[in-house]
């Protein structure tokens, strides 16, 4: 049965939201055109017309959550464990984007509003790390390390692997506080 979401307003907005709604549902492999077309009660065409394919699709998607993002990151401030919440706290409010933001092999990476909203983001991050008086020369090392470590968290607990573990009892901000406390960045 169509769910007839769509009336009026911005089409491209809702076709994101099902897409991001259906892959946290269902996973990635779920979405196609006709699918959210389906989901959003529209014609099979109306999807095609705003992104031309799916991976068009999935690109506008990638776009705004690294935007979203960026958003977080930016509200998190200077302090870095506070900007490693933040993307924690991102990816378990977004897992539709999370989950599509950094699979290049499903993205057009040379859209330049990819790479731009990429770049913001990633700034943020950069400068959570830079808070921490890592000296320059060591930076790029921190920074690697920072995102292994936030990122394969966020997505150990996105894809269950903390569910029945021992590891992951508790809050997952909390869980990843108390992480953080033990990692000495410098």
């Amino acid at each position: 049965m169509t769910r007839n979401r769509y009336h009026h307003g911005d089409l491209r907005a809702v076709l994101l939201a099902e897409a991001a709604e259906q892959i946290a549902a269902e996973g990635i492999d779920a979405v196609s055109l006709r699918a959210l077309a389906q989901r959003a009660g529209v014609s099979h065409a109306a999807p095609a017309h705003h992104f031309g394919n799916r991976q068009g699709m999935l690109t506008e998607l990638a776009i705004e959550g690294f935007g979203l993002l960026a958003d977080e990151l930016h509200s998190a401030g200077a302090d870095f464990r506070e900007v490693a919440i933040a993307y924690i706290r991102f990816a378990r409010v977004h897992p539709g984007h999370f989950e599509v933001m950094f699979r290049h092999d499903l993205l057009d990476t040379s859209n330049e509003q990819l790479i731009a909203a990429r770049t913001r983001s990633g700034a943020y991050l950069r400068e959570g790390v830079a808070g921490t008086g890592v000296p320059p020369e060591r930076r790029r090392d921190v920074e690697l390390a920072a995102w292994s470590l936030v990122h394969g968290y966020a997505s150990l607990w996105r894809e269950g692997a903390l569910a029945d573990s021992r590891l992951g009892e508790g809050d997952p901000e909390e869980l990843a506080r108390r992480m953080l406390a033990t990692v000495e960045f410098g």
